[in-house]
């Protein structure tokens, strides 16, 4: 070959979607087979996983997005060009139907039907469910879960799980298959799903790569970076209030505003239109019946509003020590929170010593620590180094009786007792912030959302709020809404500025719901 070919023949393998383009043939929504290109969509999946690549040397990686956004295309077609450029690399993927499998692996059949003779490899084994070539030691292999034991005695370098929400046995064969990836460079497990309620294995994942206690990342792809997901607007159409309020959350135009309207009347339920296209991670894992105390919507108007900081800083500090759980620590000012931090795995000392530096650097009017678990040795360390810190903490127990006292005799004839506890009586002052009419900020990110979201409440026969504790949530597979529980803390009592010899005429501020 020239030195022509040779940087051609390089650029093709260093460069997956240049090689895409020139290599591989998919067939599109409309019928035709033509070179694959990358969408949004599938550009952004390449960076996120190339980035994790390059700064660990393997992928671990969960996928969630909606549906038909070309995911598993990208994948595909990433593994073809991997195991067709590298020596004793093994593909297997597995999907939840047989149709699924039989058409994820009609596209690998197709991209080396179509693949140019140059670097086409030659072709040993090939039938319904494999693909070899004999020259490289490579193969490509599919299955369907439902046998309990599918894919266990493979070695495997490159693993693809499609649609892992709808598994039967999810969690057998995570402890099969998954087991048959070594943890070497240049290995990739991929898992992808649209969400199927919440609870379940990949629903267990997600929320574990979305907190960072799991080697994997997590990758969401919002519906609406799907070109084709428009539609041509009729005469007349004016969206709704709440359609308004969507469009100008994610900045969407009209015709996807439209193309969203009729998709629901299709999905005929609006809770399905967000579980089958979701626009961001939370609203993606629903269950029928399931009724979060914090709606949605209140969390997301507030992750998107600008709003200036003002008052005393104000910290909450939900402590944990091994496990799951997270050792998380709210910063907020009035009605903003500035952010929420997590740490896991932190010795009794060692989260105290976190909440001392932030004492130090930060100077909090206020930080209220929860004494349950580890938090009452937390909360005794600090006091012992000094005033200095015993003077701003304040210990917090979730389980005691609600502060305030509530009205038995309203308007309408209902008895109100309010909450059960002092974790209630917050998560409601939280809830009641996040309505304040001129509006307040929060950090921009799903793993908050999807704390505030994630417990349900029921009224007991005292008519008392009751929110669904922590050990419930870990019970049903659910991870622990620590970082919320560390925002609701912030709101245990009113805190006043603290003096800085201020003039005796001025008066303190105070952060209370404000």
């Amino acid at each position: 070959m020239t030195l022509s070919d040779l940087e051609i023949r390089q650029k093709l393998k260093d460069d997956l979607e240049h090689y895409a383009s020139k290599c591989l043939k998919i067939r599109y929504k409309n019928g035709d087979i033509a070179p694959f290109t990358f969408n949004r969509a599938q550009r952004y999946l390449h960076n996120q996983l190339e980035t994790q690549r390059q700064e660990i040397g393997k992928v671990r990686a969960l996928i969630l997005k909606g549906r038909q956004q070309g995911c598993s295309t990208y994948v595909g077609g990433r593994y073809y060009h991997r195991v067709t450029h590298t020596k004793g690399f093994r593909v297997y993927i597995l999907t939840h139907e047989q149709d699924a499998t039989d058409n994820l692996f009609g596209m690998a059949n197709r991209f080396h039907e179509w693949c140019p003779a140059p670097v086409k490899p030659h072709t040993g084994t090939s039938n319904a469910k494999e693909l070899f070539f004999d020259n490289l030691d490579s193969g490509y292999k599919v299955g369907t879960a439902g046998t309990k034991a599918v894919g266990r005695s493979q070695t495997i370098q490159l693993f693809h799980g499609s649609e892992v929400g709808f598994w039967p046995n999810a969690d057998t064969h995570a402890a099969g298959i998954l087991q048959a990836v070594p943890d070497e460079a240049g290995t990739e497990v991929i898992l992808e799903s649209t969400a199927n309620g919440v609870g379940n294995f990949f629903h267990q994942r997600w929320r574990e790569a979305e907190t960072g206690s799991s080697e994997y990342i997590a990758i969401f792809i919002p519906w609406y970076w799907q070109e084709e997901y428009r539609k041509s607007v009729p005469n007349g159409f004016v969206p709704t209030q709440e359609e308004q309020e969507y469009q100008e959350v994610y900045g969407l135009d009209i015709e996807q505003v439209c193309w969203m309207r009729n998709k629901i009347a299709e999905l005929k339920d609006p809770l399905l239109f967000k579980q089958e296209y979701p626009a961001n991670a939370s609203e993606a894992f629903q269950l029928t019946g399931h009724d979060s105390y914090i709606p949605a919507a209140l969390v997301l108007k507030a992750r998107k509003a600008k709003i200036d900081e003002s008052g005393p800083l104000v910290l909450g500090v939900d402590p944990s020590r091994y496990g799951t759980d997270r050792f998380s620590i709210a910063w907020r000012r009035g009605r903003k929170v500035l952010k929420v931090e997590s740490r896991r795995k932190l010795s009794v000392v060692q989260g105290a010593n976190w909440v001392r530096q932030i004492i130090d650097k930060d100077k909090p009017s206020r930080v209220f620590i929860d004494v349950g678990g580890i938090g009452g040795g937390t909360v005794d360390i600090l006091e012992e180094w000094g005033n200095q810190y015993a003077s701003v903490i304040k210990a917090i127990n979730f389980g005691e009786a609600p502060q305030d006292d509530y009205d038995y005799n309203v308007e309408d004839g209902k008895t109100d007792a309010g909450p059960l506890n002092r974790r209630a009586e917050m998560w409601m002052r939280s809830k009641e912030w996040l309505e304040t009419s001129a509006g307040v900020q929060i950090p921009d990110t799903d793993s908050i959302q999807a704390d505030a979201c994630s417990p349900s409440y029921k009224y007991n026969i005292n008519n008392q709020l009751v929110l669904q504790s922590k050990e419930d949530m870990r019970s049903k597979g659910l991870v622990s809404p620590d970082e919320w529980d560390s925002i609701a803390l912030t709101f245990a009592e009113p805190v006043a500025e603290k003096s800085q010899s201020m003039p005796a005429r001025q008066q303190p501020v105070t952060s209370g719901l404000i």
